[in-house]
């Protein structure tokens, strides 16, 4: 049994992808601290079998620039600070950290001066981050230092792994090695999204609901999604979407909906809601959207409900970007130009006349996605992190449509 410390500036198990590496990591045997920040109530220190739980006091506020710099460089500090005093207490054979920020490999300077490898799990493309979110371009100066610190973070650790291969590129050119960087898709859990487990019930023939769940912000595009429903008000009165999450963006949602008159077709959850209500919602439900608004941040990225909806067997409806086109395409969702109600309008309208489409291409997703799958994608991740506690080097694969590693 190894002994590996899991570093991730935001909240555990909330975050889905850590919690999952986490549990693959006890399942092959090893023994996991997570150091994460803390939320109201929680406990600074929680054991649960062979995880042990460190949270710093520092929990995470949505603002400007100023309080995501502050955030950072105070999680940073406390970080490197834990994580140096538990590995002289007790070495760790790996250290990983998930991003963002970049920066935050740096905590494990010690562990790696003493030569314990470590792992880069780079969740996001910073700059492109840092463009999208501040509605600037890649040439930025802020931008472009965050690609430097992105580029340093990647030579710093022994091994780097990301979730698209257009991420990959991406830092590569920005002058990161691309050989040091593999793909592990970010791919759902299927112990809780299984559609087996919660099969849809016959829904009337009159009504066609979709549904969409996560953070509420403007770039996730759910006003362009509650734009669509308002232009197929009078066409199809069945037309319902359901609304799970909560974000800084849901109270101009709530007033959209009322202004384009369908509050009453348009339903929200109160905030984050448990796991087996948002399943049963999504097995209820007639499709999914995801209605990314494209930019240099969404084109190389995927959105992780895009996934959710694949496990569930259910038509989804998702906004061109260049990542979602490598991996899936045309022939698997029902597609339409982002921030584009009209065409998402059409979309919609497509599958509420052909549900036998919808079927088809669930059905479609769920085959080309059979290699994405997180099965798949554990074996992989745990294959690195086994050759970095044996020591050795990864070759580097990729895996998009067509590629030898998808078969």
């Amino acid at each position: 049994m190894s002994r590996i410390c899991v570093v991730r500036q935001l909240y555990y198990p909330r975050d889905p992808l850590v919690r999952r590496e986490v549990e693959a990591l006890v399942a092959s045997g090893h023994q996991v601290d997570v150091v994460c920040m803390r939320r109201k109530g929680e406990a600074a220190l929680e054991r649960a079998g062979a995880v042990t739980i460190r949270r710093l006091p520092l929990s995470h506020r949505r603002g400007g620039l100023a309080s995501y710099i502050f955030e950072y460089a105070a999680f940073l500090v406390m970080a490197t600070v834990v994580i140096g005093a538990l590995h002289l207490r007790r070495r760790y054979a790996l250290v990983q950290v998930n991003t963002p920020p970049d920066s935050l490999v740096f905590a494990a300077i010690l562990p790696k001066l003493l030569g314990t490898p470590v792992l880069l799990h780079l969740q996001e493309p910073m700059p492109e981050f840092f463009a999208s979110k501040f509605k600037t371009s890649l040439d930025h100066p802020a931008a472009r230092i965050l690609g430097l610190i992105e580029r340093a973070s990647i030579a710093f650790a022994d091994r780097a792994i990301t979730c698209t291969e257009q991420m990959r590129l991406a830092f590569a050119s920005r002058g990161a090695d691309p050989a040091r960087t593999d793909v592990i898709l970010n791919a759902s859990d299927e112990e809780l999204f299984d559609h087996r487990r919660l099969p849809q019930l016959p829904a009337p023939p009159d009504q066609f609901v979709l549904i969409t769940h996560g953070t509420m912000e403007e770039r996730y595009g759910i006003d362009t999604t509650i734009q669509a429903v308002g232009l197929l008000r009078d066409k199809f009165p069945g037309l319902r979407l359901m609304l799970f999450g909560e974000g800084s963006f849901r109270p101009k949602l709530v007033r959209l909906a009322a202004e384009l008159g369908v509050g009453d077709r348009v339903s929200f959850s109160e905030g984050w809601v448990p796991y087996e209500e948002l399943l049963r919602a999504l097995a209820g439900a007639d499709a999914g959207v995801v209605a990314m608004k494209r930019d240099p941040f969404r084109d190389i990225t995927h959105c992780h409900k895009m996934f959710d909806f694949v496990a569930m067997r259910k038509p989804a409806i998702v906004s061109r970007t260049a990542a979602v086109e490598a991996y899936f395409g045309a022939d698997c969702f029902e597609m339409f130009e982002s921030d584009d109600a009209h065409d998402l309008a059409r979309a919609i309208r497509r599958l509420v006349e052909d549900r036998a489409r919808g079927a088809l291409l669930a059905g479609r997703a769920a085959e080309r996605g059979q290699p994405y799958r997180w099965p798949h994608q554990r074996e992989r991740y745990l294959a690195i992190v086994a050759a970095l506690l044996r020591g050795r080097g990864v070759a580097h694969t990729t895996l998009t449509e067509g590629s030898a590693a998808a078969q």
